[in-house]
């Protein structure tokens, strides 16, 4: 099994170093890129044993025949991860192509 991610979704984990740092979620930038290689590893590590759904209608913009897959963090944020799964060469592949976290989601109905 392989994790590939898109190239935009490996720009949100830099960007989201940044804006956790900047706007004071963690005091230090450190912090703030231990968090987001943290995230970054266990959606790597973990994605294919994790419970799948169907993703909401909305997420289509991201692709065809999406699932989705929750990263608790902390008790605050939990990430949500949508993704295509495809067989190359008797391999399987999970293709990650949007991140999101409920502060946002929950507006778009996840």
């Amino acid at each position: 099994m392989k994790v590939l991610f898109l190239p935009e979704v490996v720009n949100q984990f830099l960007e989201l170093a940044e804006v956790l740092y900047e706007k004071g979620y963690l005091g230090f930038k450190d912090a703030a890129i231990q968090y987001s290689e943290s995230l970054f590893r266990d959606i790597h590590d973990r994605l294919p044993i994790k419970v799948k759904r169907g993703a909401p209608a909305y997420y289509a913009k991201y692709g065809k025949d999406l699932y989705y897959s929750a990263f608790r963090k902390n008790k605050h944020t939990t990430w949500y991860v949508f993704y295509s799964v495809h067989q190359v060469n008797g391999e399987t592949v999970y293709l990650v192509r949007h991140l999101t976290n409920n502060h946002i989601a929950a507006q778009r109905g996840v």
